[in-house]
This record gives C-alpha cells, sequence and structure tokens, in this order.
C-alpha cells in the first residue's frame, strides 16, 4: 500500500469493534520498500487505500559504479539503478550479470541476482 506517497509492505492489521455511533477502525503498520522506514496509519476499515502496481523486469548489468546501469531484457533501455544497500547483493553485481529488478511508482530498485 501506500502511505505518505512511499510503496509500502504491509507486516501488521489491527481492527477495532465498531463503537454505537461510529464505524470500526483499522490500524495498519507498513515498511517502505525503498527506504525501510516503519509507518503506521489509522483509519475506517470502509476507506480505499492505494495500492502500487510492482513490474518485475529482469535486465543485464552493464556497469557497475555509484549506480548500476541495466539494459532491460525486453525493451533494450539502459536504466540507472541505485546500488543496493544488501551488502551480499552489491558483491555479487558484475558487468554481464542477469539481475531482476523492481520498477515500483517510476523508482527502480534491483532484488536479486539470477543464475547463482
Amino acid at each position: 500500500m501506500v502511505i505518505d506517497g512511499e510503496p509500502c509492505r504491509v507486516v501488521e492489521v489491527e481492527r477495532s469493534k465498531p463503537g454505537k455511533h461510529g464505524s470500526a477502525k483499522v490500524r495498519i503498520v507498513a515498511i517502505g520498500i525503498f527506504d525501510g522506514v516503519k509507518r503506521s496509519v489509522v483509519g475506517p476499515s470502509d476507506q480505499y487505500i492505494e495500492v502500487p502496481v510492482i513490474e518485475k523486469r529482469t535486465g543485464q548489468v552493464m556497469s557497475v559504479g555509484e549506480t548500476v546501469s541495466v539494459m532491460d531484457s525486453e525493451s533494450l533501455e539502459i536504466v540507472e539503478i541505485p546500488l543496493p544497500k544488501d551488502e551480499s547483493l552489491a558483491a555479487k553485481l558484475e558487468p554481464g550479470a542477469t539481475v531482476e529488478y523492481w520498477r515500483i511508482m517510476n523508482r527502480n530498485m534491483i532484488v536479486q541476482v539470477r543464475g547463482e
């Protein structure tokens, strides 16, 4: 779901009972996909939420530096992706490696190196 304009992964949901004159409330705790920050939101249980579309794509690493240049397997476009924060994943990145990356709300992140 999207909280404060940031795509998040839901980790906890609590629901309260409806009162005499009100509707049930829901408390949702989520962690940001890109920044890892814990966020929570409280609202009525019948409220609509925004859900981001996650495009799972593959590509080949062209170069590694401050950012990683990845050529998409389908569109053949070059995409600049920030270096992953996970040290073990960043160590596996080298030119010619095939990676899976996610595109969420016009932002990209490398998820895994394929062919391990």
